[in-house]
């Protein structure tokens, strides 16, 4: 009878323990595991959020740089435009000056020609006087 009354005595005393475990034991433990699966499973969707965002950055990204190329491109080609008029306005402006100096010049020249004719007219003149009066 012993060994009944040993193992009726240890089946209560691990009865009484299992249900102390499960009245003050169990319940935070539980507690504490459904916390941190609820934690994990928020840093999980926070995880797949973060890596929406950051695949909706990088589209962005290139975007922005795809248009920041262009728009490069198109004050690069402005640039040229600009030059190209600069170029042209440059040379018709040269020609002008050119046709005005070449005017100037043989206006200049036409002046002294003709000066110069004046002057032997009346270098002619004062000959032709002397040779009269000699």
């Amino acid at each position: 009878m012993n060994l009944n009354a040993t193992m009726l005595g240890q089946a209560i005393s691990f009865v009484i323990f299992v249900w102390l475990c499960m009245k003050y034991v169990w319940p935070p433990l539980t507690a504490l595991i459904d916390e941190r699966q609820r934690e994990i499973a928020e840093g999980l969707s926070q995880m797949d959020l973060a890596a929406k965002e950051l695949e909706l950055a990088k589209a962005n990204g290139e975007q922005l740089m795809v248009e920041a190329k262009q728009s490069a491109s198109n004050l690069v080609e402005q640039g040229n435009k600009r030059r190209n008029q600069i170029i042209d306005d440059a040379k018709l402006e040269g020609d002008t000056e050119k046709a005005r100096i070449i005017a100037q010049g043989q206006s200049e020249l036409e002046s002294e020609r003709n000066r110069l004719r004046q002057e032997l007219r009346q270098e002619m003149s004062d000959l032709v006087s002397k040779a009269r009066k000699n």
